[in-house]
């Protein structure tokens, strides 16, 4: 079994966090401590607890909070993405792409903590 960097999970959701730092870039300046911060936070930390999940996998219960942790990041990226979109600083179609990577984590996600015995060292 590779590193974290290998499972398809990490790389979806680093690829969508990148996205969205991009995208974030014309955020309006007065977003910048909110809107902004707070999905670029929040899209980074699904990918930071995704790779802090596999360094505990060998204690089940840690490994399986860690992944609860990157879901409800998730959720939560998915929210300011609603935000983004009603105030208008994301296109409909960018929005529901970025949803969708969402929601294909939150499912390979799901699957980790309901089998995390596929990734015992």
């Amino acid at each position: 079994m590779g590193g974290f960097r290998d499972l398809k999970v990490y790389q979806l959701a680093y690829r969508l966090a990148m996205e969205i730092f991009n995208e974030s870039k014309v955020f309006p300046k007065e977003e910048r401590y909110s809107l902004t911060d707070q999905i670029r936070r929040s899209s980074r930390s699904v990918v930071a607890n995704i790779a802090e999940s596999y360094r505990k996998r060998q204690y089940p219960n840690a490994f399986v909070s860690k992944l609860a942790d990157a879901d409800a990041e998730a959720t939560e990226t998915q929210t300011w993405l609603d935000f983004a979109l009603d105030c208008g600083y994301l296109p409909k179609d960018k929005r529901d792409a970025l949803l969708s990577g969402y929601e294909e984590i939150g499912r390979m996600l799901q699957a980790m903590i309901i089998h995390p015995e596929r990734f015992a060292p």
